[in-house]
């Protein structure tokens, strides 16, 4: 079955007071206007564009990028209608997506001027790999999982990569307490078994790793990507990254780089492994690649073909974080039996996701594991305490196309 033929449950939105988005909108938002307020010495005309913003997304309607943003005509496709209404009835996804362009506007990221490609975010980037003790600690444990043998490395390193997204910059925003909790307790999906047979028994081919938060998340992805490189499993790896600071904590190019110097200072293990990441970036072994779509308010149903070629091509890709399996699957309230292959048969290449849960889309749990998850009273869906591996691994049939419909109201 296509993915059009798959009825489409509304989008979820943040409109309902005490739900997740309404929290993300609500408290989440406003709060990070005040870091990034406090974390640099903007100028008076940046403190009132950020003061301004705050304003509108608390009481405010939806208003537009001015006349002469880079991107101003870009947006007039994606606005949808949506100027003129609360920033909490329109699609979450949009909203999100929407408020920190807004957020980059205000800050003059794009402007000329001497703010012009500062990041807004970089200093609570800079601070979690500043942690000396938590940064040695990670790297110690990088370090012994790469001096696995090889039977017990793979599994490892892809908990690891699972477990790095346990809790971004963003989500500790509007959960403060979630490093004293311990990592994921609940892996309600677990297609890792059928991601290691596929890339053992299929010809060898790139892998693209579709990358989420940049700090100490990134670091066992980098370390994922050298055992896919060193061990053959992959011929070459594209690690996707955003084009420029979205989503708070976001990988980067710059984010990047600077994770692999912390590799080249960690135990010898990891300093090998970094080396070997060098390396593969300077003989395009590894390729660190981005695209505009990556900063659009918008589905991977929207795929660009140029984008759409890459996944295309890809033995697999791997998708880590909540926002890609977002845009993935669809951010909107499907029923959570929902079958997690039919929903990604559109996606032009095998693909599997690497997810801990922090918002409330989720498909593909049997009925059993849906009623004592539900049963339990505890807040799974959004608390950062489950995750999930998922995989759809079969090519996509040559039938299965975008949907626009979709496409127009995600």
């Amino acid at each position: 079955m296509t993915s059009s033929a798959v009825p489409l449950p509304s989008p979820i939105r943040g409109n309902e007071p005490g739900s997740f988005p309404w929290r993300v909108l609500h408290q989440r938002h406003p709060e990070l206007i005040r870091r990034v307020r406090e974390a640099h010495p903007y100028p008076p005309v940046t403190r009132q564009a950020l003061q301004r913003l705050l304003e509108e997304i608390t009481t405010g309607a939806i208003s537009p990028l001015p006349d002469d943003a880079y991107d101003r005509e870009q947006w007039r496709h994606w606005e949808r209608g949506y100027l003129g209404l609360s920033w909490f009835d329109v699609p979450f996804l949009w909203a999100e997506s929407y408020f920190y362009r807004r957020l980059l506007e205000a800050v003059g990221y794009f402007a000329d001027g001497p703010w012009r490609g500062i990041d807004p975010f970089g200093p609570a980037k800079a601070a979690e790999l500043a942690d000396a003790s938590a940064l040695a600690t990670e790297l110690a444990a990088l370090g012994e999982v790469v001096s696995l043998p090889e039977p017990q490395r793979w599994p490892t390193l892809l908990r690891a990569a699972l477990w790095g997204n346990r809790a971004d910059l963003g989500f500790r925003i509007s959960d403060p307490g979630v490093d004293s909790r311990d990592r994921v307790t609940d892996l309600i999906v677990d297609d890792s078994a059928q991601m290691t047979e596929w890339l053992t028994s299929t010809a060898p081919g790139p892998v693209c790793l579709v990358a989420d938060n940049a700090g100490r998340e990134l670091l066992p992805d980098l370390i994922l990507i050298d055992h896919l490189l060193h061990t053959g499993l992959a011929e070459r790896v594209e690690l996707h990254v955003k084009p420029y600071p979205y989503f708070v904590s976001d990988a980067t190019t710059a984010d990047v780089i600077e994770c692999l110097r912390q590799l080249l200072s960690g135990p010898e293990p990891v300093v090998e492994a970094g080396r070997r990441l060098w390396r593969a970036l300077s003989d395009g072994g590894l390729e660190i690649y981005t695209h505009s779509f990556y900063r659009a308010p918008l589905s991977y149903h929207d795929l660009p073909a140029n984008l759409a070629d890459r996944f295309a091509r890809a033995r697999l890709t791997i998708m880590k974080g909540d926002l890609n399996y977002r845009r993935l699957v669809g951010d909107r309230h499907w029923p959570a039996t929902s079958t997690f292959e039919e929903l990604t048969a559109y996606f032009p290449g095998p693909v599997a996701t690497l997810r801990t849960l922090k918002s409330d889309v989720i498909v593909g749990l049997d009925e059993a594991t849906l009623a004592a998850l539900e049963a339990s009273g505890a807040n799974w869906r959004t608390s950062g305490t489950h995750a999930l591996i998922q995989a759809r691994l079969a090519p996509a049939s040559d039938d299965t196309t975008r949907s626009e419909g979709y496409a127009q109201t995600v």
